[in-house]
């Protein structure tokens, strides 16, 4: 994971109107062809916002008996980058490296990408891997991707990850989830972080009952009615167990700022623990 969030913070910024965000969309991709002969299919869903191009990057992975109609598995993350609380921040020139947002967490899903497709056999549901782009311009890539689905809706369930690497205080995560159809993927989060001493304390659980506040790309799929959460730091004002990470949407957000690697394996792990139980069909 370190040698992917070097590469994606090396390209200077991945913000959709700077050039780096172009080096950061092949490196995803050149690093996902190379698990082909895995089974990973990529593809990739382009639009535009606001004259804007975007790029989600999808990679499937398929059970070996074939994907079924129904319950498939999305785990996503969100690989564009800003720093707009930088005064005088320029998003087409200036940098904005992202390294805990959300490198971190595009970094954990290029890894979960080798892991499973080395479990495929095991698989019982079709994953998709979603490299969202433009959640930074208010979930643009996941929405449009949530847009284009037809009911009633073949996805089981949508577990994000989102900045994941910083925190000197605590080994917490929040668990952001939407709507009451998301309750039994929540519970299953929980169970897991118990179930496999994965560690995460505290593991606090928010209800995200207002999108406009939550601006995660679980979102769009929790207002959709399809089971989401999203895994991150802490989404909210700092208290006793975070105290606010000061280069959120700064140039300063570095590799050398994620100090808690302790959390980031952490939150790699019960992410993908929960993905891979549902897949399994378990």
């Amino acid at each position: 994971m370190w040698d992917h969030l070097n590469a994606l913070t090396g390209v200077v910024s991945r913000d959709p109107r700077h050039p780096g965000h172009a080096k950061a969309a092949a490196y995803i991709k050149e690093q996902l062809a190379g698990l082909s002969y895995l089974g990973v299919r990529v593809e990739s869903q382009r639009f535009t916002y606001q004259s804007t191009p975007l790029e989600n990057i999808l990679a499937t992975i398929d059970p070996p008996a074939g994907a079924p109609k129904d319950g498939w598995v999305i785990l996503g993350a969100h690989y564009d980058s800003i720093a707009k609380a930088t005064p005088g921040w320029r998003p087409n020139v200036d940098p904005a490296p992202g390294a805990d947002d959300n490198g971190t967490g595009t970094a954990a899903l290029l890894e979960y990408a080798r892991v499973l497709a080395s479990e495929r056999a095991s698989l019982k549901q079709r994953l998709v891997l979603a490299f969202w782009d433009g959640e930074e311009l208010f979930f643009k890539g996941s929405a449009f991707f949530v847009q284009g689905l037809q009911k009633p809706y073949t996805y089981g369930a949508f577990v994000n990850i989102d900045m994941v690497g910083w925190n000197p205080i605590a080994d917490r995560l929040d668990l952001v989830w939407y709507s009451p159809v998301s309750a039994p993927l929540r519970d299953r989060a929980r169970a897991a972080n118990t179930k496999y001493a994965v560690g995460v304390s505290p593991l606090v659980e928010v209800f995200a009952n207002d999108p406009n506040q939550y601006i995660l790309d679980s979102a769009p799929f929790g207002l959709a009615g399809i089971p989401a959460i999203t895994l991150c730091q802490r989404y909210g004002e700092a208290d006793a167990t975070f105290p606010g990470n000061v280069t959120f949407h700064t140039v300063g957000d570095t590799p050398d700022k994620i100090t808690n690697t302790k959390l980031w394996l952490k939150a790699a792990k019960l992410t993908l623990a929960v993905v891979l139980e549902i897949a399994r069909g378990e």
